[in-house]
This record gives C-alpha cells, structure tokens and sequence, in this order.
C-alpha cells in the first residue's frame, strides 16, 4: 500500500513538472465590463435593473457575474457579507458553492483520467475493497446512476455536537453498516451526495494527496483562482468568507456534515468561477473529447428535457442543443452556474442568504438573447 502512494505521488509530481514547463494552465486575463457599446450598455442597464429589484423586492444577497460571448457585461454584489456589523459583501467574499462544488469534483476525476491514474471503468471497490457494493464503476458515480443510498440519511445522528464527519467515517460507517442500495447500480438514475465524496476520495487515493492540496495545487493556483478553496474545518485561517443565513437574516450555522468534502465544500466568488468557466473553453482543464464525454446525457429513465452527465446537468434547447448547469443549496446558500456552451455565455449567482428566486433565472437569458418570451424552463436545486 505504502508503495502505491509513492508510485502515485511520483507520477503526480512528474504531470505537476510538466505542466509548470509549459503555459497550458496559465491564468487568463479576465476582461473588464465594456459598456463603451450601446448594446452592452442596454444589457448591463437591464441586468442591473433586474437584480437590483431582486434584492429590493426578494431580499437577494449576493454575487452577481454575466458574461457574454465570453466576455463579462455585468458583474455586482448586493447585501451583506456579516448583516450584523452591516459588512457589505464585496467580490473577495467566497461563497459556500454547495452543489456547484460537483462541477469541482467531476472535473478533477476526469482530468485523473485523462493522465492515467484510473480508469472510468474502476470499479469501487477496486478503491475501497472494505466496501460490499458490487458493480460500481466510476462512472456510475459520476452521473449518479449507482445506485448508492444517501449519506445525509444514513449518516444522521452518527456524530456528537460540535464534532464533524469525514469523507473517511462516512466510508467506515458504510463499510460496518452497509447501508441498502435504493436500486442495482446503472439501473436508473438517483441524485445522490455519496456519490460525490466518494470520487472526491478516489482522487485523494489515486494522486496521494487530500483532495484539499490536489484542487489547490492542479486547478485554483495555476488558473489564478485566489479567493477559491476546499474547506477544511481544521484550519483556522482568516479567510473571507461570506456568512451563510436563512430567508430571516438568521445565521447558518456549519454542522456535522460540513466535514464531508466533494459533494459540497468547494468556495468560490464569481470572478473565480468566471476564470473557471473560461478555463473550459481554452482546454486548461479538459481536453475536448473528454468535455463530449462530460457533457453527454447519461439518463432517460425520465420523459422531458432535462438529463445529467458527468457533474452537469443538462437542459435541452429548442434547437436540441444542452445548456449545461449545476444550481446549489446548502445551509443559507443557493448557487447557480449555467453554461450556454454554443457561444460561451454564462451565468454565475452566488447568494449568502436563503432564496429560492434566486434559481429563476429566465428572464437573464431572455436580456442577453432578446427573447420575447420564456423559451425553456429554469429549475431548482
């Protein structure tokens, strides 16, 4: 076993090497909003009439970034990074990013792949033989198709007040317990977090680092992601993090489920995911067969227009076309991140606070495109 993780850490040491010799992971330059263009000025005065009313009307608090074309047309903060000192949220306040953190988690799994150190097909037990689910290969995980039961519900009750789970006692629970599968891994598709913290601690096995130092040192440091991390509820560091509250300005506390990493627990602000997003498009993280790959509907067991891939959700268009997302919720905080990949266009909505409309995002997409009217269905988490 010892040998493994020196085996990996060599190899992982050798891809880091090699990229550092090369520019292929070096930041790009994030533009600035140019509303020197009457059209972009029309734009940027309806999206900001837009969530000013949000945050007036609908109590809105967070962090706004639009871009079009691949170019940023509006990008703003509204509401209160601490309510009760009356803080004002500014752009280095990183947001808890929930389920958004799965976009996170999938990519550094393919991006494994891609270097050979596993396979799509591995199965999991391959990693954790101390487990009794049989069959499960690593992309029934990806796009939730194993099958797995939740660990939000197995895992209830399982610490004491003020301790905190881990990716590790929640396999060790699984392994003990063994909790009952909810189908026959690819029979149907389940969303299910379990799926996620268990791919986030493959890649810790596989490159022989926590998935902490690996997201770090592979994907937020070589893009210039700063203010962007996986948070670890051991380290004290002063960061800037917004505080996370209910539709009442009551704080979120963390809780016990906060330990757990790869489902949820990646922080992010906008201008990050704008470097993120752009990083898709110049082949810095993924080469373009394997982003097919990820973005390649892996459920129809349900009738209608949405569908899930490898860490995105997809909803089709009216021209068959997929606008890829992922929207979140954990605690006060409810994300959005949606792709329109056809001509790079994006909508990033981090919120601090507790609200719903916050994943009602057609009317964005009827600015930026003209629409008269809604053309397809936004969802919730």
């Amino acid at each position: 076993m010892i040998l493994l993780v020196v085996i990996a850490v060599a190899a992982l040491a050798v891809i880091l090497y090699k990229q550092k010799k090369t520019s292929r992971l070096s930041p790009p330059a994030v533009v600035a909003v140019d509303t020197s263009s009457a059209y972009i000025k029309q734009i940027y005065f309806s999206l900001d009439t837009f969530f000013t009313n949000r945050s007036i009307q609908n109590g809105f608090s967070g962090s706004v970034l639009v871009s079009l074309k691949g170019q940023p047309v509006y990008e703003k903060c509204f509401g209160y990074c601490d309510y009760r000192n009356k803080d004002l949220l500014t752009d280095t306040n990183s947001f808890q990013l929930a389920s958004v953190s799965k976009t996170f988690t999938a990519t550094a799994v393919l991006w494994c792949v891609e270097h050979e150190l596993l396979s799509l097909d591995d199965s999991l037990t391959k990693f954790f033989p101390q487990l009794s689910y049989k069959g499960i290969c690593i992309k029934d995980l990806l796009c939730h198709r194993s099958g797995l039961p939740n660990y939000l519900y197995f895992c209830s009750g399982k610490c004491n007040k003020g301790d905190y789970l881990t990716n590790e006692k929640v396999i060790a629970i699984m392994a003990k317990e063994k909790p009952a599968m909810y189908a026959k891994p690819n029979k149907k598709f389940e969303y299910c977090n379990t799926n996620y913290l268990l791919l986030a601690s493959i890649v810790e096995k596989v490159s022989g680092k926590n998935f902490k130092a690996f997201m770090h040192e592979i994907f937020f440091e070589p893009l210039g992601m700063s203010h962007s991390f996986i948070y670890d509820y051991t380290d004290s560091t002063d960061r800037k993090i917004s505080i996370s509250y209910n539709s009442k300005w009551e704080i979120q506390h963390n809780d016990c489920f906060d330990g757990v990493v790869g489902d949820k627990g990646c922080y992010s602000t906008v201008h990050d995911m704008f470097l993120w997003d752009k990083a898709f498009y110049d082949e810095k993280l993924l080469s373009q067969e394997m982003m097919k790959e990820m973005y390649l509907p892996r459920s129809f067991e349900h009738a209608g227009k949405r569908n899930y891939g490898y860490g995105w959700r997809l909803l089709q268009q009216p021209d068959s076309s997929y606008l890829v997302y992922h929207n979140g919720w954990w605690h006060g905080n409810n994300t959005v991140f949606y792709r329109h990949i056809q001509d790079t266009t994006s909508v990033i909505i981090l919120s601090n606070k507790y609200n719903r409309s916050v994943y009602h995002i057609q009317p964005v997409f009827n600015i930026l495109y003209g629409l008269k009217k809604d053309t397809v269905g936004f969802g919730e988490e």
